[in-house]
Formats: C-alpha cells, structure tokens, sequence
C-alpha cells in the first residue's frame, strides 16, 4: 500500500473516519452550533445584544476552528466574496455598537453573500434525514422556493465552490 502523504492529508487507503472528526472538529461544530443557538435566542428576546454578540464570537470561533486559520482567512476575503465579508463584519460591528436590528439585517444580506452556495447543499442533506426530510421534500414543491432553488443550483454550476 503506499503510505504517502499528500498536502498534510492522508491518501484514502490509509485514511479512517476517525480522522474525519477529531477533537477539534468536535469542539468546532459544538462552538457554532452554540453561535448559531445564541443568535436565534438573541432574536426571540427582540434582539437582545449581549446574546446576539456572543453567539457571533462562537459562530466565528467555531467556523476557524472547524477549518483553520488559513482557510478561515481564504474563504472570507476572497476577491468575490469581499462584499458578503464586508456585510457581515459590518452587521457583528453595528450589533456590537448597540443597533442590533440594523445589524442583524446588515450581517444577514452578509451572510447570504458569504454562505448562499451552500444552501442547495443543507438542503439535499436536510431532505436526506430520517425522520424530517420529508418536510424539506416539500418544501421544493413550492413554486416560489423552486424557482429559488433553481437560480442557486445554476450559479452554483457556473461558479464552484
């Protein structure tokens, strides 16, 4: 078999799936699911800003932990993505500032920008579960979504990730 390595990434016949959730993969889904349960928290209290700040600061931690500094850095300035990045830092600024609503506006037309290409994806996953992917099945049916659905899928062809 051969043992080589290539870019710090082991060859698929010595790689295991352990490899594929380490410790501190583990740590970086749990920090952003915890933004992602700050954030929505912080809306349901009429955009609380303490909650809101903290669950952008683990949404964050947790994306960098996930992925590392270096992709971390890659993925949000990339030329193309400059505006969505900008949105978004802006958005978690003015949340901070004490505008919360103002910023989460600004920080989802950001976060649309940034992580548009991957809703086609959550999607399929999402209508791929067991017990609620029926849910999601239908929601494809709805012309509006469908349509939706189509313009990303054709922009995710165009343009990969």
């Amino acid at each position: 078999t051969d043992q080589r390595r290539v870019r710090g990434f082991e060859t698929l016949s010595t790689m295991d799936m352990s490899s594929l959730f380490d410790d501190r993969k583990t740590i970086g889904f749990g920090l952003t699911g915890f933004g992602l349960f700050f954030m929505f928290l912080g809306v349901m209290m009429l955009f609380d800003r303490a909650l809101l700040a903290m669950g952008n600061v683990l949404f964050l931690a947790g994306t960098t932990t996930i992925i590392g500094m270096d992709s971390t850095y890659n993925f949000f300035f990339r030329r193309d993505r400059l505006r969505g990045t900008t949105c978004f830092f802006l958005g978690i600024a003015i949340v901070l500032y004490g505008w919360p609503v103002v910023g989460m506006i600004v920080e989802a037309f950001g976060f649309v920008n940034l992580f548009g290409n991957f809703f086609p994806i959550a999607l399929k996953f999402a209508q791929s579960l067991p017990v609620v992917g029926h849910l999601f099945m239908m929601l494809e049916k709805i012309p509006s979504v469908a349509v939706i659905m189509e313009k990303m899928k054709m922009k995710q062809e165009s343009f990969p990730v």
